[in-house]
């Protein structure tokens, strides 16, 4: 017969290891919630970071440009240029493109650099392009300065959190303009941190291998996902463009992502012909 004293140390026990159990269910309870909120969190800042990066190269609804999406491409440089209509078959041109023409279909060259000049109402800004590493693009705008395409057109977005770029080259400036094709990325820094260090000259696009004729200057060093391509590099004037910041943006598309309130004006832009470096 079990006596009062051992079934109260059976019942004691008993408890002992209700009440352990009751902590160690509550302790992965804490864990579970924890791990969740860990989740939940890396998610968030996934999906915030995401979005930054998507607000700040597009803009908002009401005004897209040619940074719209990061682009992925090989970054070797091709053989030879394709120059592809920027509509898509079967689908309207673009209301904002303005067509003269495409450059040599062959012949573009490859080596060495080229000065580009760019003449603002607010100063002059130089620049040597890498002719070698991206000869297509230094064919595209040494076809499109040619045609006075950049003459008398603005700069129309200014980046002042996080990404620090004055952007350029759509003469409806709207962000959505360009000629009337496109051609492959070249160049992309894909081993280099900053990716896009103060003084960069690369081509915005909305996508892999849609590049037209916006660019943008980098006036401080930027860390962007190395999809777009780097054609030069500021030699003189990047005071200019630190300046336009300086002077603020007006936040269209969000915080720090707009016009420039200092209004900028390519009145020309020329290109050199190609040196060897």
């Amino acid at each position: 017969m079990t006596s009062n004293r051992e079934r109260q140390q059976r019942a004691a026990a008993r408890a002992r290891l209700e009440h352990e159990m009751t902590l160690r269910a509550e302790a992965a309870q804490r864990r579970r919630r924890l791990q969740a909120s860990i989740g939940a969190g890396a998610a968030v800042l996934v999906l915030i970071v995401g979005v930054v990066l998507i607000v700040t190269l597009t803009g908002n609804d009401k005004k897209r440009d040619n940074t719209a999406a990061p682009a992925s491409s090989a970054s070797a440089t091709p053989t030879n240029c394709q120059w592809n209509p920027s509509a898509k078959t079967g689908q309207p041109a673009n209301p904002a493109a303005k067509d003269v023409g495409t450059p040599p279909a062959t012949g573009e060259p490859r080596t060495g650099t080229q000065t580009m000049t760019i003449t603002t109402n607010v100063g002059v800004v130089t620049a040597q392009i890498d002719t070698a590493k991206a000869p297509c693009t230094a064919a595209s705008f040494t076809h499109l300065a040619g045609k006075k395409f950049f003459d008398n057109t603005p700069c129309h977005r200014l980046t002042t959190q996080g990404i620090y770029v004055l952007q350029c080259g759509d003469p409806s400036g709207t962000g959505t303009g360009g000629p009337a094709y496109q051609f492959a990325n070249e160049n992309l820094p894909t081993d280099k941190r900053p990716a896009y260090p103060a003084g960069t000259i690369a081509m915005a696009n909305s996508g892999p291998d849609t590049n037209g004729s916006q660019f943008f200057i980098v006036y401080k060093d930027t860390e962007l996902q190395p999809d777009y391509t780097v054609f030069g590099k500021v030699t003189q004037g990047l005071d200019v463009v630190q300046k336009v910041a300086e002077g603020g943006v007006d936040d269209t598309n969000g915080p720090g992502d707009g016009g420039p309130k200092t209004k900028v004006t390519i009145q020309s832009l020329t290109m050199g012909a190609p040196a060897q470096s």
